[in-house]
């Protein structure tokens, strides 16, 4: 579809006009789930599931039939101060390796009956280098942005989106900072590291006060004692470190800085598909040996008020309008 906006202005009054659910077919989806030969709530979240759906699709009965999965794929040019431990051309290879049907997403797309598409944002042409100025232009941004808005069939009925390229994870850790920053008026020095291995070094040498690192690479040195943690950038403790306090107990609850994955659904989707793929991933995180697992890593699963699409809503809602005020408060523009 052609995106309907040409500036960033315009993009930011799309999202503050974002559309609301239909409180008719709402009612309805609850007046159709009281009739249905079952006990009232037996089904816990999926009604609920099934009534917001309903809302967002028009109608007491969603469907899914025309699933879309979208994968972006960018380079940045922060990678050619050595951040990552690979070259910006393993990006490339990943996109063959989606194209050639061999990525994990693949074989999940298929188990869902999903058409899945990789879109290679000029590879050859990584942003700028954020460490020496603007990354992008405003035009390139909205380029962008228009990319991903065009990539999206009007035909399908549940999307799912994706990114990868390599070194985006230093793009993310330098967000990690502007928003402590920002909310604590810290001034911090940015120093790209190759990535996470050597800055943790740094800090165990006390080459470096401080640096915001994933959990994973963090947890076994605080473990060992070699490192010690300030705060985790969540609303509670991760079990691999469990001494190290929240971000709220650190008495900066707005320091809330978490990589998160969610599926999206436009108007039109059935209750059936979206309670079929929330009771699979539900059963996922409920495992109790893949909870372990994340929990080991330092991460922490999703708790079960956290899930659904409600919650989803809450979460996106909250960050678009949390990161406009980081971007806004740091002077982050595209020149």
């Amino acid at each position: 579809m052609t995106a309907p906006f040409s500036s960033l202005a315009q993009f930011r009054a799309l999202l503050q006009a974002l559309p609301q659910p239909d409180e008719g077919a709402r009612q309805a989806a609850r007046a159709r789930d009281a009739v249905l030969t079952k006990p009232a709530g037996s089904l816990g979240r999926l009604e609920g599931l099934a009534v917001w759906m309903a809302g967002w699709q028009g109608r007491a009965e969603p469907v899914v039939r025309r699933p879309l999965v979208l994968i972006f794929a960018g380079n940045h040019g922060v990678t050619a101060r050595g951040v990552s431990a690979f070259p910006p051309e393993v990006t490339v290879q990943m996109v063959a390796n989606f194209r050639a049907v061999g990525a994990a997403i693949n074989q999940l797309a298929r188990s869902f009956g999903a058409r899945l598409a990789v879109h290679a944002l000029d590879l050859d042409r990584p942003v700028a280098d954020f460490t020496a100025g603007p990354a992008m232009t405003e035009a390139e941004v909205v380029a962008a942005l228009a990319a991903g808005w065009q990539a999206v069939d009007p035909d399908c009925d549940l999307l799912v989106t994706g990114e990868m390229g390599i070194g985006n994870t230093t793009s993310a850790a330098a967000l990690a900072c502007a928003l402590f920053g920002h909310i604590t008026g810290a001034r911090m020095t940015e120093i790209p590291y190759r990535g996470e291995g050597p800055a943790v070094n740094d800090i165990i040498a006390q080459q470096v006060d401080s640096a915001c690192v994933l959990a994973p690479a963090a947890v076994p040195q605080i473990q060992a004692g070699t490192m010690r943690g300030l705060l985790v950038a969540s609303t509670t403790r991760g079990a691999g470190a469990p001494n190290v306090p929240s971000a709220v107990e650190a008495g900066v609850p707005d320091y809330i800085f978490q990589g998160w994955n969610a599926v999206f659904a436009p108007r039109g989707t059935p209750p059936a598909v979206v309670a079929r793929l929330d009771q699979a991933m539900r059963a996922a995180l409920n495992d109790p040996a893949i909870i372990a697992r994340i929990e080991q890593l330092g991460s922490i699963p999703a708790r079960a008020d956290a899930q659904g699409p409600d919650a989803l809503r809450t979460l996106v809602r909250n960050e678009v309008d949390r990161w406009a005020t980081v971007v806004r408060a740091a002077g982050i523009r595209a020149e």
